[in-house]
This record gives C-alpha cells, structure tokens and sequence, in this order.
C-alpha cells in the first residue's frame, strides 16, 4: 500500500523554515544597527585620542654654581731699553782691588739711650679747705718781719700790696708772686716779708694739704714814723 505525504505538514515545515530565516534576518538587522552607530563612534573617539598631545614630566636638576677665577693680572708695560751704542759710550771700571792689610774705619757706636725721667706729679693745690693755714705770731709777725724800704719813705710812697703764696703741709711758703701791686720796691719788701713767716698748714680731710691764700701787706709812713719816735 502506496502511502501519501499530507500536505498541511509541508506547509507546516516550510513555515517554520520561513520563520526561521526572518528571525534570523531581523536578528542580523538588529546587530547591524547596533554595530553601526558603536562603529562610529569608536573612530571618533580614536580620532580625538590621537589629536591629544602627550606631555611628558622631565625631572629638572639643580645646576652648581661655578667659580670662576679672577681674571690674569695685565701684563706690565714694555720699558724701551737704550741701544747698545749709549751703553758703549759709558766707560767702566771693573778693576776691583781688596786690600788687606788697609785700615777700615769703622762708625762711632750710637749713643746711649737716654732714659726719660718721668716728671713726679705735684700734690694738688686747694683755694678753699675745711681748715685754711694760719700765720704762727698772727698777722703782727708780718709787720715784724717787714721793713720799710729807705727809699719809698724819702719819696713818700704809701700802698696796698697783695702777696699770692702757697702754704706747703709743712707750713713753709712757696710760690710766692705780687697779685696786687704798690711799686716795685714795696712789693720786693713784701715778699720778704712773707717768705720769713711760718704758718700752720691747711687740712683736708685731717690731712695737710698744699693751700694757695693771699696776703694783704698796706705801707703806711705814719706807721713808720710813729715806731721811730
């Protein structure tokens, strides 16, 4: 018995084989147009990477300072030597001769240093001191020791003479010099007078010190002649 194929299963077979190849077709469509468009972009993207310029980090190393010498001093000016024919001219004598037996003179030695003496310093002199120097027998020791010159009670000359003296701390007088004067033969009669007085010395501080005082010393003739008579 001869079987018949059924229609309605070709038909059915080929509808699946159709369904397949569109499915396969829309599928192929699909990753096409997916594709595409990632394509595209993918050639942008490596189109703008390569525009990028790539900037490389250098590591900078600190440079030495170096010294350099001094420049070479300038080389000295040429002086312009004389010709040979001036030195020609010029006689020398190189005839040297030594003779032993001549006598040198030789220099005086120096002299001896002088040794500086140093100057001793002078003990200070007071004006004003807590205890001033006294005239020992008082101020009539002066009239005693005074003397009247001959001559200036013959011319009648009278006056007022101030003698400057220093009292030393052992009482004697030094420096003594006119701060007032009257005439020169009454002030050379003062100062004798003063420079044979002694005088208790002055005190600083319990000590006796070097004091410069004045000494008033007035010439009257009625004195004089009133003592005469």
């Amino acid at each position: 018995m001869r079987m018949h194929k059924n229609p309605r299963a070709d038909i059915r077979k080929d509808y699946r084989i159709t369904l397949e190849l569109a499915f396969i077709a829309a599928l192929s469509l699909a990753i096409l147009a997916v594709r595409a468009p990632m394509q595209s972009d993918a050639d942008d993207l490596a189109f703008t990477l390569a525009q990028q310029e790539v900037v490389q980090m250098e590591e900078i190393t600190q440079t030495e300072q170096i010294e350099r010498p001094p420049p070479p001093p300038r080389p000295p000016i040429p002086v312009e030597v004389p010709n040979d024919s001036i030195l020609d001219e010029v006689e020398l004598d190189l005839d040297v001769s030594l003779d032993l037996d001549a006598i040198v003179e030789l220099p005086p030695p120096p002299a001896p240093a002088v040794e500086e003496v140093e100057e001793e310093m002078e003990p200070e002199i007071f004006v004003v001191v807590e205890k001033m120097p006294e005239i020992i027998g008082g101020v009539a020791k002066i009239y005693e020791n005074l003397i009247y010159p001959e001559i200036a009670r013959q011319a009648g000359v009278e006056g007022l003479v101030v003698i400057q003296v220093v009292v030393e701390p052992d009482g004697t007088p030094s420096g003594t010099m006119v701060a007032r004067s009257a005439s020169a033969v009454l002030d050379n009669a003062a100062i004798a007078a003063v420079k044979a007085l002694r005088f208790v010395p002055g005190k600083q501080r319990g000590q006796p010190v070097r004091v410069r005082m004045a000494i008033p010393i007035r010439f009257r003739l009625r004195d004089v002649t009133g003592q005469g008579t």
